[in-house]
């Protein structure tokens, strides 16, 4: 190989580096600026959940069901067979009580 080789692949990999570093940094603003919060209440809720995943209420998953029930899909906490009735309580009467960014808050039954 001559030097003129060498140069043209060592211009090319800087090139290279550098255009990955500025997308890379464009792509880091764009996460901080653009990103779409989720509502806290699902998290919450899935927490609340006894975290089977079985699906026998008709969500996938523990985080499907806990979405349905912050959307106001779901009517009532007992769709969730496998929980017991004071986490059922529980989450109702925190969605009761714990209002979305436009302050209202969800009615569902325990049982």
């Amino acid at each position: 190989m001559n030097t003129d080789s060498l140069i043209n692949i060592l211009i090319a990999t800087v090139s290279l580096i550098i255009l990955g570093g500025i997308l890379g940094l464009l792509l880091a603003v764009a996460d901080k600026y653009l990103t779409v919060k989720g509502d806290e209440r699902i998290d919450q809720v899935t927490e609340m959940l006894p975290g089977y995943n079985c699906g026998s209420c008709g969500y996938p998953g523990c985080s499907g069901f806990a979405a349905g029930l912050v959307n106001g899909e779901v009517s009532s906490v007992a769709q969730c067979r496998p929980s017991k009735s004071d986490a059922r309580v529980k989450i109702a009467e925190y969605l009761s009580s714990t209002p979305d960014a436009n302050g209202n808050t969800i009615n569902v039954k325990a049982e």
